[in-house]
């Protein structure tokens, strides 16, 4: 009976042995007898790559005619502080990089700046309405800054119909009462290969190689005394005026009030006259006939 117990704990111990051997090990503290196990946490999976964006404004391409009329009427307004290319000059900042001007649409926020001026930075207000000043901002948010000029695009100037433009030359628009297309405008489309050159000189009138517009401009002063100076226009605006005579002294004065009085006369005055009636068909039928003037 004794070597019987010993046999059947002995065969009791080899099967609890080899049912042990049978289970996959455990790791960390001992589980207890039928406690379920956690599956281990899935893992997360990485958060999508977002494009960071642009670092400035991507626009879509202008129409080259309202981009002209802007440059114009910047010109005869804004290029004395900040530069004919608004990228600033002596009395003015860049405008180009201007965080207001980043975020400006099609002027209403620059609208606000020019009709009411910064008085606290030397900035007159300026009468210009809200249709003149959406031009402007047409031609300065065209100026290419960052990367936009490689993505805005362009638009084809020769849209117009070129026997509408030969009627304008010669009709409504009295171009041919200060032009001729057999004397100073006789072969234009070749100097010009580039129509949006072009039409730019349309509108502003301003002739390759020729001077800037503000050094063709000419200004008399006349001071409290009766004299008179004349000259080339350097600078003027509310608070002075300053030229250089035919012997190229340098003149500057400031401007109090109703003295020193100042006349300032400018060749292309017809042109900014026009800015009142052209009208963009017009930019763009005169486009089309005088690049056929080869």
């Amino acid at each position: 009976m004794h070597r019987v117990k010993i046999v059947f704990f002995t065969l009791l111990g080899l099967t609890a042995a080899a049912f042990a051997a049978q289970q996959p090990p455990v790791s960390g503290p001992a589980q207890q007898p039928g406690a379920i196990q956690a599956s281990p946490p899935a893992a997360t999976p990485p958060a999508p790559r977002v494009a960071p964006p642009p670092a400035y404004p991507v626009r879509p391409p202008a129409d080259p005619a309202l981009v002209a009329r802007g440059k114009q009427i910047f010109s005869a307004n804004c290029s004395f502080c900040h530069g004919s290319d608004a990228r600033g000059g002596e009395g003015g900042p860049n405008l180009i990089r201007s965080q207001l001007v980043l975020d400006d649409k099609d002027g209403e926020l620059i609208a606000t700046v020019v009709q009411n001026g910064r008085p606290d930075r030397g900035m007159p207000k300026f009468d210009l309405t809200t249709e003149q000043i959406s031009t402007i901002a047409a031609f300065v948010h065209s100026m290419p800054v960052g990367g936009r000029a490689a993505t805005t695009g362009t638009v084809d100037p020769l849209v117009g119909d070129a026997k509408a433009g030969e009627a304008y030359f010669n009709g409504a628009g009295k171009c041919s009462t200060c032009h001729s297309v057999s004397g100073d405008l006789a072969g234009i489309g070749a100097r010009y290969p580039d129509p949006r050159a072009l039409q730019g000189a349309i509108v502003s009138g301003e002739r390759r190689g020729e001077l800037s517009e503000i050094s063709r401009k000419t200004v008399t002063v006349t001071l409290r005394t009766g004299q008179t100076v004349q000259g080339r226009l350097d600078q003027i605006d509310d608070f002075l005026v300053s030229l250089t005579d035919d012997n190229g002294n340098y003149h500057s004065y400031p401007r109090h009030g109703d003295y020193p009085k100042v006349v300032v006369k400018d060749p292309l005055q017809p042109h900014l006259d026009m800015l009142r009636t052209f009208k963009d068909d017009d930019i763009h039928n005169l486009t089309a006939y005088l690049v056929t003037l080869k």
